[in-house]
């Protein structure tokens, strides 16, 4: 997927480029700093400082030496001081001027770490906020793989608030898997229960079971052949032309009536270009869930129109699965940005939205 949030050591990252939260000086530091300097070698250091520092908000670039990739994007990120010395503008200029360096030598992909949410005391769930909303504007206009990587936990955060509501959700409608426990309850107890002379033992009513969603009976192959001992060919072609209209179909429908691009709609779903042309030029490929979920985001449908293109994808929404719960809770709260979605669903170890192939 084109932006995605993964935990990971940046300096093993396997992309064009990543990004240094440096200091002004470019000569090293602690934390991502000081990792990518000892992981790139001397050489890193010899480079730098030709440089002569880097300004706030600002971006160099160098080799990569012994890191696996080619460069290293130093940029210089803003200490916090509560908020009133433009240092969000500041932040954000560190993103688009990397960004812009990465395109300017020709990178497909690169990573960065969360810039100055660490020893310069940026409050987290902020910082986030201005990475995700700088690189989501810039890969609108370009085609470029974005990783932000965490190293732990405590080096993300989503709004505490947002966080706190979401778990309520969940907490609310969320319906664990198990297994069949009245069976098992059962077994146990006629275990306990058996006589040793082989007499036989009453067994439990059953308890009463919830109802369940009505279903369509299944069509046995025996009954088929019943039914169609006297079947022409014409009438299985009407039969058959009568089917729905399938994802892709929808999906191309949706897309035209919503006014988007093709390419505005993907990159609003956090989808590769490559996966939307397979999608659309091959009638039988099936994505992923967390794709189709993606383009229902993007189209932003409600509910029921989200579940009616799963379906023709064949799958659905599942209270026993807490992404769909996260997705469900954004889509009721008519909120369809998808990057906020993959924040929340990081912070509760989900699968992200987007190229789930």
């Amino acid at each position: 997927m084109p932006f995605e949030i993964v935990r990971n050591d940046i300096t093993n990252m396997r992309v064009d480029a990543i990004v240094n939260a440096a200091n002004s000086t470019l000569l090293g530091g602690g934390g991502v700093d000081g990792a990518i300097h000892r992981a790139a070698g001397p050489q890193l250091l010899a480079e730098c400082r030709t440089l002569g520092g880097c300004a706030t908000g600002q971006a160099k670039i160098t080799k990569g030496y012994d890191l696996p990739c080619r460069y290293v994007i130093h940029t210089v990120g803003p200490v916090w001081q509560g908020g009133g010395k433009n240092e969000k503008e500041l932040l954000a200029s560190c993103y688009a001027a990397s960004l812009a360096l990465a395109a300017e030598h020709g990178c497909g992909s690169v990573a960065f770490p969360l810039i100055s949410a660490g020893a310069y005391g940026y409050p987290k769930d902020e910082a986030l906020k201005i990475a995700t909303d700088t690189i989501r504007d810039f890969l609108f206009t370009h085609d470029m793989t974005v990783y932000l990587v965490i190293f732990d936990r405590t080096s993300f955060s989503i709004s505490q608030k947002l966080y706190a509501h979401i778990q309520a959700f969940i907490d609310d409608a969320y319906v664990a898997p198990r297994y069949d426990e009245e069976s098992e309850r059962r077994r146990r107890y006629l275990n306990q229960m058996a006589p040793s002379d082989g007499a036989s033992v009453p067994m439990m009513a059953p308890a009463a079971r919830p109802p369940r969603e009505k279903k369509e009976k299944a069509v046995r192959p025996a009954d088929i052949a019943k039914a169609d001992a006297g079947l022409r060919e014409a009438a299985l072609e009407d039969y058959l032309s009568r089917l729905d209209e399938g994802f892709r179909e929808m999906l191309l429908r949706r897309i035209d009536e919503s006014g988007m691009t093709d390419a505005e709609c993907y990159k609003k779903a956090n989808v590769d270009r490559k996966l939307f042309n397979k999608i659309k030029n091959q009638p039988d490929y099936r994505p992923g869930k967390t794709t189709v979920l993606a383009f229902a985001v993007a189209l932003e449908l409600p509910l029921r129109e989200t579940e009616d293109m799963l379906r023709r994808a064949g799958y659905s929404l599942s209270h026993s699965s807490k992404l769909d719960l996260i997705v469900e809770f954004f889509i009721t709260n008519g909120v369809f940005d998808i990057f906020r979605i993959n924040e929340a669903l990081f912070s509760f170890d989900q699968k992200l939205l987007g190229s789930g192939m």
